[in-house]
């Protein structure tokens, strides 16, 4: 799989999972499962809604 997601992309989309799930949890609602796809991303290295568009935030090796 390709690597299309950069650090500084990752650390983005974690704070944004937690800050999804903690409204999830204070409203009680189901919407904090969301949190799940940025995360999961975040963690895979792959997004791919950037495959489509050709969007690669990771560095290139050389």
């Amino acid at each position: 799989m390709i690597n299309n997601v950069g650090t500084v992309d990752k650390v983005i989309r974690i704070l944004l999972a937690l800050v999804i799930a903690a409204l999830g949890w204070y409203y009680q609602t189901w919407w904090g499962l969301v949190a799940l796809l940025p995360l999961v991303t975040a963690f895979v290295g792959f997004c791919p809604a950037y495959f489509p568009f050709k969007i690669n935030t990771a560095k290139k090796k050389e």
